[in-house]
């Protein structure tokens, strides 16, 4: 595995590890009928290297995932065997080095709402989204045996006493970091956070994978519906964390009040495929402690994403602090109102 000169992550940029990385992708390619007709065109990130490839059957995506961001390729993998009809059908994965190569997925959510700003898209995508976390939640463990992480709410209140720990990640004094009096808040806040996690857990709601970053350019619109992509960010958890990110997602990019009947409705849409199980009032119980509990999953999540010596992760860093300032913060559905 090449590594860079501290050791930590790969260096995408070597001659070595591209050469090796385009050997498989035409290796795969070609057990699938296809081949590379163009050079490719790079899009890096701290946490990722994506590759479009052009093929004589349309492009295709190859993805290589950080050391902090591994898990992707494993549970895109889990997820096409799962639940096929809800996520892309990877063409080929190496779990080990974190690589993955996808189809075109076509348009996005975002792409359609930029056309037609209905919220109802919204409204029909989240079902679905819902349905795959149902259909997954059986299988929570065996997804953390794998290497996804482990987000439940039986482990959030020892993941944020560790992440407190880590001082230099949260950049406290220095700038885009933790204020030292917030720092400290945030300390003080541990019981009152673990004592949350255990009512979200008895409440009995069963894990499952928990997207993280569902907002509307990690979702597929196509005529077959609508398919959930780009998993980096993804932990085994409460499902209803999930909101944390849509709704917050579709809040401020549609410039809604929190009152907004609509973001109800949304969290409702996404909501009732529990109902045949739990009553709504419990549902709802259960969406507002998971969405209070969001930001230290956002943060852990972060850091992770970042856990490379890469120069260009200076440009994200204060993402591990800003979310985890936000547990004071107000849920999307609530007006704002900050220390």
């Amino acid at each position: 595995m090449t590594t860079n000169a501290n050791g930590h992550g790969l260096d995408w940029s070597s001659e070595q590890w591209q050469s090796r990385a385009r050997s498989w992708v035409e290796a795969q390619l070609s057990r699938a009928g296809r081949r590379v007709t163009g050079p490719v065109e790079p899009r890096l990130r701290p946490w990722s290297l994506v590759w479009r490839v052009p093929t004589d059957d349309g492009p295709v995506w190859f993805k290589a995932n950080n050391r902090g961001t591994v898990h992707e390729a494993v549970l895109i993998a889990t997820l096409a065997q799962l639940t096929p009809e809800r996520v892309l059908t990877p063409i080929a994965v190496d779990p080990a080095q974190g690589w993955s190569l996808l189809p075109d997925g076509g348009e996005s959510l975002r792409d359609v709402l930029l056309r037609d700003p209905d919220l109802a898209h919204w409204e029909r995508a989240l079902p679905g989204y819902a349905a795959l976390q149902l259909t997954t939640a059986p299988r929570a463990d065996e997804l953390v045996s794998l290497g996804v992480p482990d987000h439940r709410p039986e482990a959030l209140a020892g993941l944020f006493a560790e992440l407190l720990d880590d001082r230099e990640s949260l950049l406290i004094g220095a700038e885009g970091g933790l204020s030292p009096d917030l720092y400290e808040r945030l300390r003080a806040e541990l019981p009152s956070y673990a004592e949350r996690c255990r009512r979200l857990a008895d409440i009995g709601i069963p894990a499952t994978v928990q997207h993280d970053d569902l907002h509307d350019g990690n979702v597929f619109a196509g005529p077959d519906g609508y398919r959930y992509f780009d998993w980096g960010d993804a932990s085994v958890a409460h499902p209803f964390g999930t909101l944390l990110v849509t709704l917050r997602s579709i809040r401020y990019g549609e410039e809604l009040a929190a009152d907004d009947a609509r973001l109800v409705r949304l969290r409702d849409a996404y909501l009732e495929a529990w109902t045949d199980r739990y009553d709504r009032r419990t549902l709802v119980e259960a969406a507002d402690l998971a969405i209070n509990l969001g930001a230290v999953s956002r943060s852990l999540s972060w850091r992770r994403a970042l856990d490379t010596a890469e120069e260009s992760r200076a440009e994200y860093a204060d993402a591990v602090p800003g979310w985890l300032g936000e547990l004071f913060a107000a849920s999307p559905l609530q007006p704002d109102s900050r220390p």
